[in-house]
């Protein structure tokens, strides 16, 4: 196992420190440091920023070939960690204690106080793909001391432990928008000044995000308005079922069971995710893919309407109507003729 003991949080620092006890080359510009895994050490590479108040950004995205452990070791100040999770599990302990896994699309806020250090660890040949945001609250009190009297009490409590004396734990699902805040860190082209700018503006979206999800968190689930990145993909894979089985599609509850999920949250997920109720997602579905069929098939309306999971012959037209302002026998017969002139030329 590759060990690396940590003695400072700040980017820079944590970057060297990694490149040299790896014998790596370090690239840095504009306070943001990056190495690459040399191939016997594994594939891809470990990202780091540093930004004013107190904040640092580590991205890791690497397949280490042996096991490998990040301790951060105690410092004066503790820092608050918020790491989210994009890939295959990684495992945090607080060092002595046993250790627990950090799944895919899962965050952790986590403070070690001063009893504890904070280790990570990342198995062997498993996707290391993960991004986290390291706060010195000491130094981040500059920026929000006039805000702290009208805090949530929650959030005030966190903030005000300006040292990390206290050992805070909680772990979670992220939300759709950290998620998306995330790839667009990741994935800009700016450069200069301006990617600096849109980098640190990033920062801040995830951080107001997060601590809106962590009171969020607070409420009952079926009371939470925040969709989680995980609750999303199983409205996707909802969202997939209904496009791949319409002819014999089973009802809201049950498509709600085989995704985990129940009927309250599946619908709001998709009025959040695409904007529309299930059924009007059902009846989109079945109306494109009949219009498909009249294009591309020689099936005729009845045989098209039990193809799309419809058992009225004039409910169909009523509602294909209604979508595409023809009924369907004239678009079948305005499509066929279309057709024919094309052949004919």
């Amino acid at each position: 196992m590759n060990k690396l003991s940590i003695p400072d949080y700040r980017a820079g620092q944590l970057v060297n420190q990694l490149a040299n006890e790896l014998s790596l080359s370090v690239a840095s510009e504009q306070r943001e440091y990056s190495v690459s895994l040399s191939a016997d050490l594994g594939k891809g590479y470990i990202k780091a920023f540093d930004f004013d108040h107190g904040i640092s950004v580590y991205e890791f995205d690497c397949t280490f070939e042996q096991d490998f452990q990040l301790l951060f070791e105690k410092t004066p100040v503790q820092p608050l960690i918020l790491l989210f999770n994009r890939e295959e599990a990684i495992e945090h302990a607080f060092r002595a204690k046993e250790p627990h896994a950090i799944n895919h699309l899962e965050s952790l806020m986590v403070s070690a106080g001063l009893e504890f250090e904070n280790r990570f660890s990342i198995k062997e040949k498993q996707s290391a793909c993960f991004f986290a945001l390291l706060v010195n609250r000491k130094e981040f009190e500059n920026k929000i001391s006039e805000f702290l009297s009208s805090m949530d009490e929650q959030l005030e409590g966190i903030f005000k432990d300006l040292n990390g004396v206290n050992t805070f734990y909680q772990k979670g699902h992220f939300s759709l928008d950290i998620a998306k805040f995330i790839e667009e860190f990741t994935t800009t082209d700016l450069t200069g000044f301006m990617r600096y700018v849109f980098l640190e503006g990033k920062v801040y979206e995830i951080l107001t995000h997060f601590f809106q999800q962590f009171l969020d968190d607070a409420n009952q689930p079926d009371r939470r308005k925040i969709l989680r990145q995980s609750t999303a993909e199983k409205i996707e894979e909802a969202g997939n079922i209904i496009e791949a089985e319409m002819d014999a599609l089973g009802s809201v509850i049950s498509i709600a069971k085989r995704v985990g999920l129940n009927q309250q949250t599946l619908q709001e997920g998709f009025k959040k995710l695409y904007n529309k109720s299930v059924n009007q997602y059902i009846r989109e579905v079945r109306l494109e893919k009949a219009k498909a069929l009249m294009e591309n098939t020689n099936l005729n309306i009845t045989e098209i309407t039990y193809r799309i999971g419809i058992n009225s012959r004039s409910y169909f037209a009523k509602l294909f109507k209604d979508r595409f302002g023809v009924s369907p026998k004239d678009y079948i017969s305005m499509r066929r003729k279309k057709d024919n002139s094309n052949l004919s030329a």
